[in-house]
């Protein structure tokens, strides 16, 4: 048990509050070099791509009672996304970080994990990207150190490519039409459920 984050899980309890923490966090474009930080050194620097964002949500949450679980979004052109999720009153919800504001989390309101993932289908559509599946996972059984590692954790990412996912696949006209909205007004700014 580390003590830093022992004090942030205290200030910050819930899924929405650890999402407003990460509102403030430096997106990790990678610039000196691929990274896959720990929950621990992505708290310290308090910036983060998505999957290191996940590790520094589960860490907190998971001392407020949430299990460690994460949402893997795989896409067709191998730029994939994950997101730490919950649940509460029988819904899904989601923490998360990206460059682009339609990948943040949800608010617990989606019946099933596969409703959870299509919140993430039209945000994820750019002309490249495109979610073609989804899975989720206790982070604990990729049997990494995740939450306190000095090192980069590829052993989680290379776990989380690795699972099976489950096919998440739209009719040709939707994803025209998402494309088309895309090219003429750019990155969705909102959505329902977004936080």
């Amino acid at each position: 048990m580390n003590v830093f984050i022992q004090k942030l899980a205290k200030k910050f309890r819930t899924p929405w509050q650890v999402q407003k923490l990460l509102h403030g966090f430096e997106y990790n474009r990678e610039e000196s070099g691929t990274t896959l930080k720990s929950a621990l050194k992505t708290l310290q620097e308090r910036k983060a791509h998505c999957l290191e964002a996940s590790f520094a949500a589960a860490a907190l949450l998971e001392l407020n009672g949430y299990p460690p679980l994460v949402m893997s979004l795989e896409s067709q052109d191998g730029i994939d996304h994950v997101v730490f999720i919950f649940r509460e009153a029988g819904r899904w919800g989601a923490v998360g970080h990206s460059r682009d504001p339609g990948l943040y989390g949800r608010a617990p309101a989606f019946r099933s994990v596969r409703d959870l993932a299509w919140s993430y289908y039209d945000p994820y559509i750019d002309g490249s990207s495109m979610i073609t599946g989804y899975q989720f996972a206790h982070l604990d059984d990729c049997k990494a150190d995740w939450r306190y590692s000095s090192r980069n954790v590829w052993k989680a990412e290379k776990y989380l490519l690795e699972i099976d996912h489950l096919p998440l696949q739209s009719s040709k006209s939707r994803y025209e039409r998402v494309l088309r909205d895309y090219l003429k007004n750019g990155i969705c700014k909102e959505g329902k459920g977004w936080w």
